[in-house]
């Protein structure tokens, strides 16, 4: 197990030079251990994890090893000598060079980076060149970046897996010292971070002397991130020394007891708006963070017609125009705004000066993503960050006590470290032959350097190379499907220059929606119908998905920029909208929350809702509503599955309690309908939301159940994932999906093109016909393999589900019921629900609610 260093190392100047000790001084601060530890580190070539709460001074801590060293070089590089080149023996590299790359996972935070960096550097007088390259680079930059490179190289994932591409990134490379990775935590929990850990081979390869400084939140299990450090040796588990910092403060996190009456279903939080308002007009800057983007743009416009003290407050999220973005970061940097409605585009440590308040919308999901957020408030170490969880209904106040408990005693729920992707490793072999050309057993060894490919079998690896030259054995008759080809000395190189191009066209794993870029213009309409075409141009307020304009006829308003706007027409891929003077948009783009419930918030869930003591910690209308349950039914153990039953209507219900998350949820749905729809129960739906899952039909469960017709032991047996699950799969929406997002994320199928974007509607087609032919002439197909094990962690949330039907074996409660019970209430609620917005929606959700609710307690 690596070293944890929890002590100063040594005295400051020991490791510290005198112009930097000076800077220290002249700031009022002194250096950190857990930054002179990583000075030290540095000092004895070791790469090393630096674990740290915001505010701790990490990304400092991760630059000090770079920036003292290349201030202590004993000669000044002019620009003749950045020039110059020196043999190696088998190449040749620049003296000087790149230094340094620093790896972020958004192009905000580089740039953010970057703008924080000139200030010591000019400050202290280092002659240290510092750039940025993301997306939004300029191509004369990047060319230029290329050949003359800077000593700090501060990009993305996905910017070096292009640069790794090119045949010039040995002579690029050769020179490397150190690679800096930020929020690592985050990189490592999808497949971007397979695309990194495959660079980071290439880089150990192309750059022995490398070494990696990882910068991270607290994790469950720091030892697994430090794997991701280090080149994996054959058959060994080794990891980079870790150094933890100590001395923050404990924060201070309190949960919302509103004094207005608490829903029983949606998301929102309506209920609590002019509490959330009072709390922005109480702090100085106030971050308030949801899970949505459509959720961001409703809160905000609440909060803007509320307004009347005139508060600057300002909506951040993904979408929006980066100028717009740029704007709002400026202004917050600047301490301008009072309050910022923002989503996950700020949930990594972009530096925003002094937040004194977070204030989290619903339930966080996860406690450390609940820390992440919190870290946004105040960054200084020595004192408390302050957040407020606003509940939107009662589950969620269970779940938000729990992350409350959860962060009390620093518990993480971060996931472990992922297997490698196969689809990944296949866009990483199609790089790999775009730029210098390999040997099947070199690349594979290198691969498996990389933590998350650690494990890979030689058999799953030729599979790959295999699918990257021919498609597969279903495919191989199709030309356009063999991207790479071995030469003379049995070397695989690109089959041409197109294949080239087309890999620099869609490099990444983030399989988004296609976008749709949306103008403001003036409105073509007086009434009703259009007066003639649409004016062109107008200002870009950001982009929207394609699916939700297919949707849309001229005159429909909806929420965008924080303000109500009439769709006018689609044009190529534009869309242009005019402002409407209506107060509410005719059509809602509401969706719910985004993130599921995080397995080891669910086990906290459950826990609290097993200890009746624990209930006194909870606001009194929740306890009322679980004592009510407790009267009427039962309150589900720690380790049991709770199932109703009851008559509504001309209707039967059948509920279940599993508290696994809505992903996990709505496969269960779908497979105890299959098993339902066999037994004879005549089932018509189901709805399922992160607690429970209601099924409803014309068979009468409860009399099945009690004559025997119905075993809810059968019922709810593991076997369900056998041949139920396949069958399912065979004609499941959902499984295509996943397909098609592996199909993209390979490079089988192209998202963008040299001459033009092919349509959503082109590459659903393109992908779908593939899947049915795999499907049927190569079910081991690799990009199968690929999409089943993504739908065990992913949309289908296998694995999760197999873990609570083994759980609940011989645990099962049943209670007959003959009216709806409390417990049940909201996710009834669910059942029909349109995607609606707006006060009126509140009130028919309230009606329903109060209608439920005289039935559970008649």
């Amino acid at each position: 197990m690596p070293p944890r260093i929890l002590k100063i190392p040594a005295e400051p100047a020991a490791l510290l030079p005198d112009r930097f000790q000076a800077w220290f001084a002249g700031r009022g601060w002194s250096p950190r251990a857990h930054q002179l530890a990583l000075l030290e580190k540095a000092r004895e070539d070791a790469s090393a994890l630096l674990i740290a709460p915001t505010g701790a001074g990490k990304t400092l801590a991760g630059f000090l090893p770079t920036l003292v060293e290349l201030s202590t070089q004993a000669v000044e590089r002019d620009a003749t000598a950045r020039q110059s080149l020196v043999s190696t023996g088998r190449t040749v590299q620049r003296p000087g060079g790149l230094h340094t790359l620093y790896i972020s996972p958004l192009k905000a935070l580089a740039v953010d980076i970057a703008r924080n960096l000139e200030r010591p550097l000019a400050e202290m007088g280092l002659p240290i060149k510092v750039e940025t390259r993301t997306g939004d680079t300029p191509v004369s930059r990047r060319q230029r970046q290329r050949r003359y490179p800077p000593d700090i190289l501060l990009t993305t994932p996905e910017q070096l897996a292009l640069l790794l591409s090119s045949d010039d990134a040995p002579f690029l490379f050769s020179s490397l010292k150190r690679i800096v990775l930020d929020e690592l935590h985050a990189l490592v929990t999808s497949k971007r971070g397979d695309l990194l850990s495959l660079g980071l081979a290439r880089l150990w390869r192309l750059a022995p002397q490398m070494r990696a400084i990882g910068l991270s939140a607290t994790v469950a299990e720091p030892d697994q991130l430090a794997r991701f450090l280090v080149p994996q040796p054959d058959g060994k588990e080794v990891a980079a020394d870790i150094v933890i910092a100590g001395g923050a403060a404990p924060p201070l996190v309190e949960m919302l007891d509103t004094r207005e009456r608490l829903p029983w279903a949606g998301h929102g939080a309506r209920h609590a708006l002019a509490e959330v308002y009072e709390l922005i007009k109480q702090n100085k800057t106030t971050l308030v963070f949801v899970n949505t983007r459509s959720q961001a743009e409703m809160l905000f416009q609440d909060l803007w017609r509320m307004n009347d003290d005139g508060l600057a407050i300002a909506l951040h999220h993904g979408s929006l125009d980066v100028a717009q973005r740029r704007k709002v970061e400026d202004a917050m940097s600047a301490g301008r705004l009072r309050g910022v409605v923002c989503t996950s585009s700020l949930d990594l440590g972009v530096d925003w000066g002094d937040v004194d308040l977070v204030v989290n919308i619903g339930a966080p999901k996860g406690s450390s993503r609940l820390m992440q957020r919190i870290g946004r408030a105040n960054h200084r170490l020595d004192e408390a960050s302050r957040a407020v969880l606003v509940p939107a209904n009662r589950f969620e106040v269970l779940e938000c006590r729990a992350a409350i408990d959860a962060i009390a005693e620093n518990a993480q729920d971060t996931p472990p470290l992922r297997t490698g992707a196969l689809d990944v490793l296949a866009q990483h072999v199609l790089g790999r032959a775009c730029g210098e050309p390999f040997f099947n057993d070199d690349l594979y060894d290198e691969v498996r350097t990389a933590a998350p490919y650690a494990g890979l079998a030689r058999g799953d690896f030729d599979d790959v190379v295999d699918f990257v030259a021919t498609g597969g054995y279903a495919l191989k008759t199709y030309e356009r499907f063999a991207r790479i080809k071995q030469d003379k000395q049995g070397r695989w190189r690109v089959a041409n220059p197109k294949v080239r191009q087309s890999y620099r066209l869609n490099v990444g794993t983030i399989v988004e929606e296609p976008m749709l870029k949306v103008r403001l213009v003036r409105s073509r309409s007086t009434g009703s119908g259009s007066t003639g075409a649409i004016a062109r141009g107008g200002r870009v307020l950001g982009e929207i998905e394609e699916y939700f304009i297919e949707g849309l006829t001229a005159g429909d308003t909806f929420v965008f920029g924080g303000e109500v706007v009439r769709y006018e027409a689609l044009a190529e891929d534009q869309v242009y909208v005019s402002r409407a003077n209506d107060k509410d948009p005719k059509v809602p783009s509401y969706m719910g929350g985004k993130f599921p419930l995080s397995t080891y918030l669910a086990e906290r869930v459950r826990r609290l809702l097993d200890d009746r003591r624990a209930w006194n910690g909870l606001p009194e209308q929740v306890r009322d509503w679980l004592s009510l349950q407790k009267e009427v039914s039962r309150v589900p153990g720690v380790r049991e599955l709770l199932v109703e039953t009851f008559p509504r209507g001309n209707k039967h219900y059948l509920i279940c309690y599993p508290f696994e998350g809505r992903l996990a949820h709505q496969t269960l749905g779908m497979l105890l309908t299959r098993r339902l729809e066999r037994g004879r129960a005549r089932p018509l739906g189901f709805v399922a939301n992160e607690y429970a899952v209601a099924i409803w039909g014309l068979g009468d469960a409860s009399f099945m159940i009690r004559n025997g017709e119905l075993d809810l032991d059968a019922l709810f047996n593991p076997d369900m994932l056998g041949d139920d699950l396949e069958a399912w799969l065979a004609e499941s929406a959902l499984m295509k999906r996943t397909f098609r997002n592996c199909a993209l994320i390979s490079g089988l199928i192209e998202r963008r093109f040299t001459s033009e974007d092919k349509s959503r509607r082109q590459v659903l087609f393109s992908t779908d016909l593939v899947y049915d032919v795999l499907r049927k002439h190569q079910a081991d197909h690799v990009l199968l393999r690929a999409a089943r094990a993504d739908a065990a962690t992913g949309l289908l949330d296998l694995r999760r589900l197999g873990g609570m039907l083994a759980r609940i074996q011989g645990r099962i409660t049943y209670r007959e019921l003959d009216h709806v019970s409390p417990l049940a209430v909201p996710v009834m609620l669910e059942i029909g629900r349109e995607s609606v917005y707006g006060e009126a929606a509140d009130e028919l959700l309230a009606e329903a609610a109060d209608e439920l609710v005289k039935e559970a307690m008649s």
